[in-house]
Order: C-alpha cells, then sequence, then structure tokens
C-alpha cells in the first residue's frame, strides 16, 4: 500500500500543479473553468439600481399647476400667481394627493400626467393646513397607482427617492436617507410630524413622492418647512409620512376636512418617579399634563395640571404622539375613559372629546 501510494501521490500532485499555472496563466480557461472566482460576472449593474422601484413608482407622479389671484396690487406684479408642484396618484379613480400650499386659494388647477394626458377639470376634495395636505380628484379610470404597504415603517437609515418636477425641469429623482422620524419641531401642531431626509427637494417638488428603493410610498414631500426659516439649507428636507397621509386621505373623503378630536392639554413622558424621560429606553409610567386648557374638556371633567396619565381607553400610555393620535382620531361627542395617577391615587376620568379648531 504504501508502495501504491508513493507511485500515485506525485504525479497526481504534479498534474494539479500543471493545471493551476494553465488555468492562472490563460483568462478564457479561468473563466471557462472557475467561474465562481469572477466576480464582476456575479455583480450585475441591476444589483446597484433603483431603477425597478423608480419604474414601478414614477408613472403615478404628476405636475400640478395651480393659478389664483395675487394679493399684492398690480402694480407690483401681475394679478395672477401661479404655483407648481407635484401629485401622488393614490387610486385608479383618480384620487390625487399634493401639498397644500400648492393649491392654497388656486382658481385653477391643472394636472399632467407623465404620458402627457392633461386635466383642466381638477375637484378639490379637501385639505389639510396642519398636515400641508390636500386631496384633488380627475375624472379617469385605470390610472397608474403608487405602490403602497400599509406595514411598512420607515427608519432611520433607509435609503429613500425623491420623485417630483423640481422647478418645471421634468420628472426628477433624487435620493437621499431618512434622518429622522417623528418631527415636530417644524410644525405648528403637536397632531403633525414628519420625516426628515438628505434627499434633494426644490420648488416643484412639493407634493411629490418620497419612495423606497422598491418604489412603495414612504410619504409626500415638502418644499414648505425647508425653507419656511428663509435660510440657505442643505442636506434637510422633510416628508409627511404615509400612514398619516392615509389617514388625512380618508378623513378628507369622508368628510370633506379633516375633523380632529380634543381635550386641551399637552404633555410629556415620565417615569414611575414622575422625572420627565429624555432617553429611548426608560419605560414610560404615563403622561404628565401640563398647559391645561381652562376651559377645555379635560378641565371640565376634573383634571389638573401634574396629573400623570396612565391608561387611555384601557390602554396603557407609551407617549405623547401616541396619545394625541389617539385623541385627533376620536370623533368629537365620544367619551374616552382615563386612568389617571392624581395626588398620589388612582382614578377613573371620562372626558367627552371636543373638536379641534383649525385655523386656515
Amino acid at each position: 500500500m504504501l508502495n501504491f501510494l508513493k507511485f500515485f501521490v506525485p504525479p497526481m500532485f504534479a498534474g494539479l500543479a500543471i493545471a493551476f499555472i494553465v488555468i492562472l496563466t490563460v483568462p478564457d480557461m479561468r473563466k471557462a473553468m472557475l467561474p465562481s472566482l469572477s466576480i464582476a460576472d456575479k455583480i450585475k449593474p441591476s444589483h446597484m439600481s433603483f431603477a425597478e422601484g423608480v419604474k414601478r413608482a414614477a408613472p403615478a407622479v404628476v405636475t400640478i399647476f395651480s393659478e389664483g389671484d395675487a394679493s399684492e396690487p398690480r402694480y407690483k406684479r401681475q394679478n395672477t400667481v401661479q404655483e407648481l408642484g407635484s401629485g401622488v396618484i393614490m387610486s385608479s379613480d383618480g384620487y390625487i394627493l399634493t401639498n397644500y400650499h400648492v393649491v392654497n386659494n388656486a382658481d385653477q388647477i391643472i394636472i399632467i400626467l407623465t404620458d402627457g394626458r392633461t386635466f383642466t377639470d381638477v375637484q378639490l376634495i379637501g385639505f389639510d393646513p396642519i398636515t400641508d395636505l390636500a386631496l384633488l380628484k380627475i375624472e379617469a379610470k385605470h390610472l397608474p397607482v403608487i405602490p403602497k404597504d400599509d406595514s411598512f415603517e420607515p427608519a432611520v437609515g433607509d435609503v429613500v427617492l425623491a420623485i417630483g418636477n423640481p422647478l418645471n425641469l421634468g420628472q426628477t429623482i433624487t435620493q437621499g436617507v431618512i434622518s429622522a422620524t417623528g418631527k415636530q419641531t417644524l410644525t405648528d401642531s403637536p397632531y403633525n410630524s414628519l420625516l426628515q431626509m438628505d434627499a434633494a427637494v426644490n420648488v416643484g417638488n412639493s407634493g411629490g413622492a418620497l419612495v423606497n428603493s422598491r418604489g412603495t410610498l414612504v410619504g409626500i414631500t415638502s418644499a414648505q418647512f425647508r425653507t419656511r426659516y428663509n435660510i440657505d439649507i442643505q442636506g434637510i428636507s422633510f416628508a409627511v409620512p404615509y400612514s398619516l397621509a392615509k389617514e388625512v386621505m380618508a378623513k378628507l373623503i369622508r368628510d370633506g376636512r379633516v375633523i380632529r378630536g380634543y381635550l386641551g392639554f399637552s404633555g410629556k413622558p415620565v417615569d414611575q418617579y414622575g422625572i420627565e424621560i429624555t432617553d429611548r429606553y426608560t419605560p414610560v409610567f404615563g403622561i404628565l399634563i401640563n398647559d391645561l386648557d381652562p376651559l377645555g374638556p379635560a378641565w371640565q371633567a376634573g383634571m389638573k395640571d401634574n396629573d400623570i396619565i396612565v391608561k387611555m381607553a384601557g390602554q396603557p400610555v407609551k407617549n405623547p404622539q401616541d396619545a394625541l393620535r389617539l385623541v385627533g382620531n376620536t370623533r368629537p361627542g365620544t367619551k374616552l375613559t382615563f386612568e389617571v395617577y392624581s395626588d398620589g391615587k388612582y382614578k377613573e376620568v371620562v372626558v367627552e372629546v371636543a373638536e379641534l379648531e383649525t385655523r386656515i
């Protein structure tokens, strides 16, 4: 046996060495015999492209022109003012979401689809100044619809694409990442919430689509919040998240306006010792009431400043945003039961929800 191995092994290793040298020195043979070593053959351009996502979403993004009377005297400027924006087709029968400021005070609205079709008979279903959203309707069937996923939750670091018609240059795609979620510091209402991103958004992008790499709708872009401070901003843009836009759209279709519940207080999350929580890791014990409206529903029901709301409608509170969202989505006239920790004791308080007054 030993003699057999001495006779067989040396020629085998010599053959393998010759084959290895031939494969390394002859490119065609190397490619044919060792395709797994060719990284370029494995990585295709489609792996590094967002083209498929854009192909799915882009046909559902439209251009919007609106024209209305100018507020300044005629000798200072023309007697009409035109606004340029974008919109997103939300249903095949013609519902289109855009920004409120794009169509605010418009006497005429023109919508142009990506296939060139133009609609001048546009119906304004309703608008919501708080979220800067408006819902339009055109008479058409079988329109391309933006892909949607109700279970998708945007997260910091997600790659996003902004699709719109900036500066009337034609449909344009810009790319970035989500920098933050739940931003409220730029809005005038705690009932709003924004996504912050670094995709470029310019005049004309307002009302366009923010999608992920698969083309699924993430939000409705808005240039208004980007420019409200009248300063040059780089790498900071905002969008209304799809989940909030969907709620607003449903209310506009149902009521023609957004009806929000109101209780008359604001609050901050606190731990079991009543200390304000400033991180994401400490368990929330409840919401410490502050800025109580002295004539609001909560005050009338017996709530006081520094009371801690522990449960709302039988559910433990997690943060003020969720609590305000629950109240805002409750129809006025509905009675909600709260569990409140007040003066060292737990008690139940029943509050009848009023309607939030919206400034236009």
